[in-house]
């Protein structure tokens, strides 16, 4: 499954990077909301995600974009871990401080497994927390509701305000109108982690969204060891390939385990 030469050098490794995407969750039945069931619809009009994931959809109608992400979010806490999820956990276990994980992924899966917080960089958030729409802190709180597919309602929508100064809170995630920065969303520490990486590894990332293509091509250029996991080709891929390492066309709890059997077999 991971040729030799690669096997070799993963047993070398000193650094190792697991950068995680969409496809992950999708084994846990969380779906991309991308099909019939990511539309939303305000008044009378259907959004579809990318419409509603959005700084200026939040300003125009924060209820029902706040109202969308509640829907997620009980998608996503009805979803528990997969295999691919419990592999990390125990490839976080024997690999200690080599070990990191960057995800995309907003589900909280991956902390939900026993992914350590110290060694997880959630770079697009997490969906079970919200923050001061105006920044009057940087502080997050747990969302105060439990996980629901219904619209909430007024006395719900009242909840889901900023516990320092009353303003509307907002959920703890990127939105497609807003850049990463370091406080928030790990933006330095994603890059020069895999700068300093000697392995990084993607797992269901299609590479559409710019940190994590920025970690790519930043592995790629500091010699790192790449290896794409991902039934689709993808531009991590083709990083993968042109730098000596390779694209396993291979479902993530499969190749994670495989992995494994290879650090079980690291130097100390």
């Amino acid at each position: 499954m991971i040729p030799a030469p690669l096997r070799a050098r993963l047993r070398s490794a000193r650094r190792l990077v697991f950068l995680t995407g969409a496809g992950l969750s999708a084994d846990s039945g969380i779906p991309t909301f991308r099909g019939e069931e990511g539309y939303w619809t305000v008044g009378s009009r259907n959004y579809r995600p990318t419409e509603l994931a959005r700084w200026d959809a939040f300003r125009a109608f924060p209820e029902a974009v706040w109202g969308w992400y509640l829907m997620r979010r009980a998608v996503c806490r009805a979803a528990e871990p997969n295999a691919g999820h419990r592999a990390l956990v125990e490839l976080e276990r024997r690999l200690g401080d080599r070990f990191l994980c960057v995800t995309q992924n907003v589900d909280g899966l991956h902390r939900r497994a026993g992914t350590s917080t110290g060694r997880l960089y959630e770079i697009h958030g997490d969906i079970d927390w919200m923050r001061c729409s105006v920044a009057c802190t940087s502080e997050r709180w747990p969302v105060p509701l439990e996980p629901r597919r219904d619209p909430p309602t007024p006395d719900q929508l009242a909840l889901l305000r900023c516990p320092r100064c009353g303003e509307q809170s907002r959920p703890h995630v990127l939105w497609f109108d807003e850049c990463y920065d370091e406080e928030t969303y790990r933006f330095e520490s994603s890059r020069r982690a895999a700068a300093e990486a000697d392995v990084l590894v993607t797992l269901g990332t299609s590479g559409a969204t710019n940190l994590p293509l920025q970690m790519g091509r930043l592995a790629s250029a500091s010699g790192a060891l790449l290896l794409d996991v991902n039934p689709e080709h993808n531009p991590f891929a083709d990083l993968a390939e042109a730098s000596g390492g390779a694209w396993l066309p291979l479902p993530a709890s499969a190749a994670l385990q495989a992995m494994l059997h290879v650090v079980e077999e690291m130097p100390g």
